[in-house]
């Protein structure tokens, strides 16, 4: 059986054994491995290491081992202590609760044992800090935004948790613990963000987790997206919702449901304070006076604990967007600044914060971090160790420490923000696609979500922090890479928009070798030449090292390193006009190529056959040519559901006709897997998904170079293993916490997760 040791980062620390015999102490225990996920949708539960088929004590010793980068990735949420100025605990994109314990010079990873996925809302209970709650599912819904499994509580400070309830939130965006009852709760859940969904809102408990109620609900397409209590009565709290929506082409931001809401009874009854014109009064007294009118999109909001009745609120909205004041509580507004810079694409950032002691004092969170000293009127620009800024922690008892949760992971100053930790210390990164070279050893290469690629020695572990080991390489953060077979040392790497480097890293040469001149950054997919999305496919011929591949709606190809440029193909997509639209909603345009589709976003070349080219589409086709793109035939499997996205694609060495595809539909709301594999040039295709959880979408299949029986497939929580050609699926997690798996190399006799 195949070593299974290679990890490139996991948003999740896990050591364990090498080929060389040496062996590290494994963060996850084996009750870890053994417990049960429960499964949405009725879909059974589902033992992690048991299932079906190979009994799993024959894997042994079996470990993956981390082999880096200790560079953090996106963490959409922090808590920190009162009393414990050293302590903060971190909800991760895809790994989990982490937690320091020096003031953010180290982090550890303390939900493995029981939970993994996305962290979007964390607290720790004000009057009893062994008390902790965490949401599943981040509020920081980018292109490639990860949910998470409900809600979880710790009553030991993180040594243990317990799963309470809410596994159909999806997404939850915050989370408050009333300041004198530890068991009293209340969670802001946004939920599917993919469909409509009834499961959205406020909810409270009283006892832990054990019931919830809703106590608040806008519509099945508004969820919950903030909420915060009045300092000063805690009866009073603030909630506001958001209607939001992700599909495959598009992303929308604002609409009906979007409003900012005041409960005076700790919930029980809520009032709309937006949407009402001047003239709106409630017991005499005007409401919502001064906010904007018309379609508003995310809000954030903040009463402050330094005067009673001040209330700070974010809006995104077209004409008037931007930081609004309240001094009575939220009846009448200002607005205070209209700053382009605090409000730039609101739907991933929109999070304001009061200062705890002083009344004017308020930071608001977006590329850096705004804070003001002047009621809001004028910001001066901070910045932490990274940029993307999403979610502060104030010490309320000594302000000049606070902790911020950004897309470099979590960072913390005791100065004010004059300085900050470094985030090379947390191994939280999000990788898309990884791969390998021909280097001896071989050495490993991926792009990082909002950092640079990297390519790492495969004998490298996590340790290795001074990064002798690791060092940038072509492309940038979404990019595939693509090291040249007979020279390892030339390597090319995609960015935005059909953007494509050639790097030599022997001589540090870059050059620009893009199909076409145009970088259309901000602009939508309708009336481009060439659509190439935010992560297109570069990949070299098995049988040529000289030629390259890659893709747009059109398969591409150059034999002279990128100078010239060959068309293979015509449009391998639907071309579906209503689905290359600008993206952003009613409010705020947002193009950067993640929602540009009718792509082709997998492809690849037969190793045994020179010339058979098999394409997928992220619009649900599959194409095949046998003659080096001369002629194409669209082999798309007849009961593969429409618009799937062809996620990756494995080209059989095993057969002349043969091709694996791996499918994703949880962009339309079906989080199912989709494996399928002809043998025929896709005349008949078998799908070949039994085994594999209902709710474990797929993102990768992979088959062993030596025996054809042998599969991997990685989904959004795990990595399963087939021994019987893919009839039958196992989860094959041994010491990898629940995260997930983006894409699978296979090299020698090692196996390679992009996490």
């Amino acid at each position: 059986m195949r070593d299974l040791i290679y990890l490139i980062l996991t948003c999740a620390l896990c050591f364990g054994v090498s080929l060389d015999g040496h062996t590290q102490t494994p963060k996850r225990t084996k009750q870890a491995v053994q417990r049960k996920t429960k499964a949405r949708g009725g879909a059974p539960a589902l033992d992690l290491p048991a299932a079906m088929g190979v009994d799993t004590a024959r894997f042994g010793m079996l470990q993956y081992r981390n082999v880096g980068p200790t560079r953090g990735g996106r963490a959409s949420c922090i808590a920190g202590v009162p009393g414990e100025p050293n302590i903060f605990y971190m909800g991760t994109a895809g790994g989990g609760v982490w937690r320091t314990e020096d003031g953010g010079r180290s982090w550890e990873p303390i939900s493995d044992d029981y939970f993994g996925g996305t962290v979007g809302g964390i607290a720790v209970a004000p009057s009893d800090a062994n008390v902790i709650y965490a949401g599943g599912g981040e509020q920081t819904l980018r292109g490639n935004v990860s949910y998470g499994y409900g809600m979880w509580r710790s009553v030991n400070a993180g040594k243990t948790w317990t799963q309470i309830g809410l596994e159909d939130a999806r997404h939850i965006g915050r989370i408050r613990v009333h300041p004198n009852d530890p068991d009293h709760v209340y969670v802001a859940v946004m939920g599917d963000l993919y469909k409509a969904s009834d499961t959205r809102g406020v909810y409270e408990s009283m006892d832990g987790g054990a019931t919830w109620k809703r106590t608040l609900f806008a519509n099945a397409d508004a969820g919950a997206v903030d909420l915060s209590f009045d300092p000063y009565n805690p009866r009073t709290m603030y909630a506001s919702t958001w209607r939001v929506r992700r599909t495959p082409y598009d992303f929308s931001s604002g609409g009906e449901g979007s409003d900012l809401w005041r409960s005076t009874d700790s919930g029980a009854n809520w009032e709309k304070l937006t949407g009402h014109g001047s003239d709106r009064r409630s017991a005499g007294k005007p409401i919502g006076q001064g906010l904007p009118q018309g379609t508003l999109g995310i809000i954030g909001v903040a009463p402050s604990p330094a005067q009673r009745d001040r209330v700070w609120a974010i809006i995104e909205h077209k004409e008037k967007g931007g930081v609004y004041r309240s001094d009575d509580g939220g009846n009448t507004w200002q607005y205070t600044n209209s700053d382009r810079n605090l409000r730039q694409r609101a739907w991933y950032y929109s999070r304001i914060y009061a200062h705890p002691t002083d009344a004017d004092q308020v930071y608001v969170m977006n590329v850096a971090y705004w804070h003001s000293k002047d009621g809001g009127k004028t910001f001066d620009r901070g910045m932490a160790s990274h940029s993307d800024h999403h979610d502060l922690w104030i010490n309320p008892d000594m302000p000049r420490i606070m902790a911020i949760a950004d897309d470099g992971g979590a960072q913390v100053t005791t100065d004010g923000g004059d300085n900050w930790t470094d985030y090379h210390n947390q191994p939280t990164a999000q990788f898309y696609r990884v791969t390998t070279d021909n280097h001896f050893p071989y050495r490993i290469y991926a792009a990082q979500q909002d950092n640079s690629t990297i390519r790492v020695s495969h004998r490298a572990t996590a340790r290795d922090n001074d990064f002798r080991s690791w060092e940038s390489s072509a492309g940038c953060e979404c990019g595939h890479l693509a090291p040249k077979p007979d020279d390892p040392e030339i390597v090319y790497g995609g960015c935005y928009d059909g953007f494509l480097e050639r790097l030599n890293h022997r001589t540090e040469l870059s050059r620009v070798v893009s199909v076409y001149p145009d970088n259309p950054m901000g602009h939508g997919a309708e009336g481009m030449k060439y659509r190439f999305q935010w992560n297109f496919p570069i990949f070299f011929s098995p049988h040529n090292p000289d030629k390259l591949y890659t893709a747009s709606q059109h398969l591409h190809a150059t034999t002279n390193a990128g100078q010239t440029w060959e068309m293979l193909s015509p449009d391998l997509t639907s071309n579906d006009s209503s689905r290359m639209v600008s993206s952003g909603g009613p409010i705020t345009k947002d193009n950067t190529s993640v929602e540009y589709y009718c792509t082709i976003f997998a492809a690849g070349e037969s190793p045994r056959v020179e010339g058979v080219l098999w394409t997928g589409s992220d619009d649900g086709l599959v194409h095949v040519s046998r003659d080096g793109g001369a002629n194409w035939n669209n082999v798309t499997p007849p009961d593969l559901p429409e618009w799937t996205m062809i996620n990756s694609l494995e080209v059989d060495p095993h057969n002349d006709g043969g091709c694996y595809i791996a499918g994703t539909r949880y962009k339309l709301g079906d989080y199912q897997p989709y494996l399928y594999h002809t043998t025929d040039y896709g005349a008949t295709w078998r799908r070949m998904d039994r085994g594999i959880d209902r709710e474990h979408f797929t993102r990768v299949v992979r088959v062993d170079p030596t025996d054809p029986k042998l599969l991997y497939a990685g989904t959004e929580s795990g990595v399963y293993v087939s021994f019987s050609g893919g009839d039958q699926w196992q989860p094959l997690q041994q010491n990898l916490p629940v995260v997930p798996v983006t894409d699978i190399a296979l090299k020698d006799d090692d196996i390679i997760l992009a996490t």
